[in-house]
């Protein structure tokens, strides 16, 4: 099954340190960018930061609750093969990243188990990583 990459445009209202963050903390290759954004290779996706006034949700964070957590929305991010996973936990650490939700199991045992991860880039915007030992539980009910 080959897979479209997808674009996706996300407000930032600090660009130099969204860029830094995303460039040195991420290691993400940066491609075109202006004086107001920057493309980023999102894992073969098309991540661009725009320069934007802080909007809502940046101020004021919205969660649910999963799994016992509070789940910052909105937030979006990628689903990585295990090790790329286990790479990247250990790279936010190393950075001294604070974490939403620490690295973890989630859903231990039941359908849907996976690896995820929260945290904030700089400009306040949710990202979670997740993994998944078995692929064909991503969209298990």
């Amino acid at each position: 099954m080959s897979i479209q990459p997808f674009h996706l445009a996300i407000p930032v209202y600090d660009l130099d340190a969204a860029r830094t963050f995303y460039r040195d903390v991420f290691g993400l290759a940066e491609g075109r960018s202006s004086d107001m954004w920057v493309d980023f290779n999102f894992y073969g996706h098309q991540l661009v930061i725009h320069q934007h006034p802080k909007t809502s949700s940046q101020e004021n964070a919205h969660t649910n609750a999963v799994d016992g957590h509070d789940v910052p929305v909105p937030h979006f991010g990628i689903v990585l093969e295990w090790q790329q996973w286990e790479d990247l936990a250990a790279r936010l650490k190393a950075h001294n990243i604070k974490f939403v939700i620490e690295p973890y199991i989630r859903f231990k045992g039941q359908v849907g188990e996976q690896a995820t991860m929260f945290l904030y880039d700089p400009c306040g915007n949710a990202l979670e990583f997740k993994s998944f030992k078995d692929m064909s539980q991503l969209f298990a009910k």
